[in-house]
């Protein structure tokens, strides 16, 4: 990797279910669109159908590089605010052998979440389950030289319930409870805008913690920020007024998302977490990206 300025992998958000629950794409086909997209990496999802075997991972592995792609990120959705503790200990161990799949695609970074934001569970209780079990992973993680990103997420694909830290309050409260250098952010500013909330506030609070970055965007089909704020605080699925854009043409101003950025001197990855409207969006988000980028770095 280039220390001097950050990288660009693209992350299949397009092919979430081929990938996961169908088996209609390959990850070699994935990779076919990333080496003709020509970014620097790809990020992949630990449900994928071809991860969930160990012995497939060097083939994997193999398959990236071969087309000159590492595999820089894994995108993990544990689940540690569940009340039962048995519950919780299980996720532990699931996300141990999620950073074991990191290491074995030659990941650096493995995503964690706080869980499921379900109405039972108190404010203080899900920061303390999540900080808890997140502590419990980073030793696992350091020693196998990977390090831990959490994300300011809004609901894995396959969750019934939103992510517990997706406001910032709580979010930036639970970062502060675990020091590590193990453990950092995974800035996503599209994420910022399904709280109802200020993506580039949440920058600031937490910009010297930010490890690695999700690129995206969005725009309001009708309404208002304030519309979305009041429809969809709370609600279980998702914002129905937000949709996915080619990144550089919605709400978020990438402008000041890299001036901060560049001020702690970012120099990691920038994966595009996009594209849902097919190949066409992915290579207008990349040509914007590049163009941006080296304005900044």
């Amino acid at each position: 990797m280039n220390a001097t300025k950050p990288q660009l992998a693209a992350f299949p958000k397009a092919y979430m279910d081929q990938l996961t629950l169908t088996g209609e794409m390959t990850l070699s086909q994935w990779f076919d669109i990333c080496a003709d997209l020509k970014v620097d990496g790809t990020e992949l999802y630990c449900g994928f159908k071809e991860l969930h075997d160990p012995k497939n991972w060097p083939t994997i592995k193999k398959q990236a590089a071969d087309r000159g792609l590492p595999i820089p990120m894994l995108c993990c959705s544990p689940d540690f605010t569940h009340p039962d503790p048995g519950f919780r200990r299980q996720e532990v161990e699931n996300e141990k052998r999620m950073i074991d799949m990191a290491a074995g695609l030659g990941a650096k970074f493995c995503r964690v979440l706080s869980g499921q934001r379900r109405p039972e569970i108190s404010r203080e209780d899900g920061i303390r389950y999540a900080a808890e079990c997140i502590q419990a992973c980073i030793p696992h993680a350091a020693q196998l030289g990977v390090k831990l990103i959490i994300e300011n997420h809004y609901k894995d694909n396959y969750w019934a319930y939103p992510e517990f830290a997706q406001k910032m309050d709580i979010f930036c409260d639970l970062i502060a409870r675990i020091s590590s250098p193990h453990f950092g952010v995974n800035y996503d500013p599209s994420n910022t805008f399904l709280a109802g909330e200020d993506p580039l506030e949440l920058l600031r609070r937490v910009k010297h913690r930010v490890l690695t970055m999700h690129a995206s965007d969005r725009y309001l089909t009708e309404g208002t920020i304030e519309d979305l704020r009041r429809e969809e605080t709370d609600a279980v699925g998702y914002a129905k007024r937000l949709r996915h854009g080619v990144i550089g043409q919605g709400l978020n101003n990438y402008d000041a998302i890299f001036t901060e950025l560049k001020s702690v001197n970012f120099t990691s990855w920038i994966s595009i977490e996009d594209g849902v409207d097919g190949v066409e969006q992915l290579h207008q988000s990349v040509a914007f990206l590049r163009k941006k980028m080296a304005q900044y770095w």
